[in-house]
C-alpha cells in the first residue's frame, strides 16, 4: 500500500474537466515548502498535480483556489511528459487549513472532506 501525506499551498484555482465516460476529475497543484538547509539557504518548493474524482470534484470545484492551504493524503502517481516525470497525487482526503483570498470565506474555514461517497447529501459541501 502506497499512502502519500503532503501539506501546501494551491498554486491556481482548481480546473473541472470531464474524461470521455463523463466522468469528473478536478486538477490543481500544491507547492509543498521544504524549509531551508543547515546554511539557512531556502530548498527549491515541490509542486504536486493533485487530482479528486467524481461527485467530491464537482463539490470542491468552488473552493479550491489559489493560496488556500490544505493537508492532503491519497496515493502518489506520476505521470511521463516530454521525458520528464512529475509527481502526482489522487486525493483520497482533504482537510482546508485557511489561507487564500480575503473575499472568500472558505479560505478562512477548517473542515475535512473524507473518502468515499456521500449518500444523498450530493449538492452539499462536504466538509
Amino acid at each position: 500500500m502506497q499512502k502519500l501525506i503532503i501539506a501546501g499551498n494551491v498554486g491556481k484555482d482548481a480546473e473541472l474537466r470531464r474524461t470521455q465516460n463523463g466522468d469528473a476529475v478536478l486538477g490543481f497543484s500544491v507547492a509543498v515548502d521544504n524549509g531551508k538547509d543547515k546554511n539557512g539557504n531556502k530548498r527549491e518548493t515541490t509542486w504536486i498535480d493533485c487530482s479528486v474524482w467524481g461527485k467530491r470534484a464537482e463539490s470542491l470545484e468552488n473552493h479550491i483556489k489559489k493560496g488556500i492551504k490544505l493537508t492532503l493524503e491519497g496515493r502518489p502517481t506520476v505521470r511521463e511528459h516530454n521525458g520528464k516525470a512529475y509527481l502526482g497525487m489522487s486525493v483520497n482526503e482533504l482537510t482546508f487549513q485557511g489561507g487564500g483570498s480575503q473575499g472568500s470565506n472558505q479560505g478562512q474555514q477548517q473542515g475535512s472532506a473524507p473518502a468515499g461517497g456521500y449518500s444523498g447529501i450530493e449538492d452539499a459541501i462536504p466538509f
